[in-house]
């Protein structure tokens, strides 16, 4: 088990190579990696769809008029961002707000599934239908899913994931807002059920033993006897240890 310390220093050090990111061709258009931003030992997290303008200027998630609504329904139910991480599912904002491609989704993939290790989360919120798609390997959209918890198997961990529409979606749709508020209001019931049974580590098996029979010696003779011992060979250098 790592402690708070070590996950929040892992965290910072996945943090500093995705600054770096050049893995898919967001690298060029970018201002800023947003990599997320919160509390590192949150219960809940939440993960959108991408950066836009105004993250990819300021580097932080959520920023926009979908951020202050996204606030203002935490506070609804007692929280506020501090309590909570949130992430996306691309750290790069893609041109012209355009919706993300398979190939910089698959790029940003180990990152997001790393910050899900290392943050620990009961519940995740995902946000729309890029982050709910990814993290449920399924192609059924939000209409049909928000407000649905499920238990899910994300990278090594277990998490109750908690489908809900993307605040962006919910800013001029008023019957969105309220299917999205609704729904909003059942997270501390979700954060009481605390976090589902994890799954068991693998154990790799010991391969099998095989008897293998003792090997023959001649008898020395006189001159092996007579002979001296030769030299042991030098040990190895220790390559690449430090």
């Amino acid at each position: 088990m790592r402690s708070a310390d070590e996950r929040r220093d892992l965290l910072k050090a996945v943090y500093e190579e995705a600054r770096g990111c050049t893995r898919c061709p967001l690298h060029r258009t970018r201002t800023t990696v947003v990599f997320g931003a919160g509390n590192a030992d949150a219960d809940l997290m939440f993960i959108g769809e991408a950066p836009g303008a105004n993250e990819d200027r300021m580097g932080l998630p959520f920023v926009g008029q979908a951020g202050k609504l996204l606030d203002k329904l935490l506070g609804e139910i007692g929280m506020e961002r501090g309590d909570v991480f949130i992430a996306n599912t691309l750290k790069c904002r893609p041109p012209d707000n355009r919706d993300p491609h398979p190939n910089e989704i698959e790029a940003c993939h180990d990152y997001l599934r790393r910050q899900v290790d290392l943050i620990e989360p009961t519940v995740i919120c995902t946000l729309g239908n890029f982050s709910t798609k990814l993290l449920r390997a399924d192609t059924t959209g939000i209409s049909r899913l928000h407000g649905r918890e499920e238990v899910r198997i994300i990278g090594p961990r277990a998490v109750r994931l908690y489908p809900l529409y993307h605040p962006a979606a919910a800013l001029y749709t008023p019957s969105t807002l309220e299917a999205l508020r609704a729904d909003f209001h059942r997270i501390p019931d979700l954060l009481k059920q605390g976090p589902p049974v994890q799954p068991q580590p693998a154990v790799a098996e010991p391969p099998p033993e095989i008897e293998e029979p003792l090997p023959e010696f001649d008898e020395p003779t006189a001159d092996d006897r007579s002979s001296p011992q030769a030299a042991e060979p030098e040990p190895a250098a220790q390559l690449g240890l430090f």
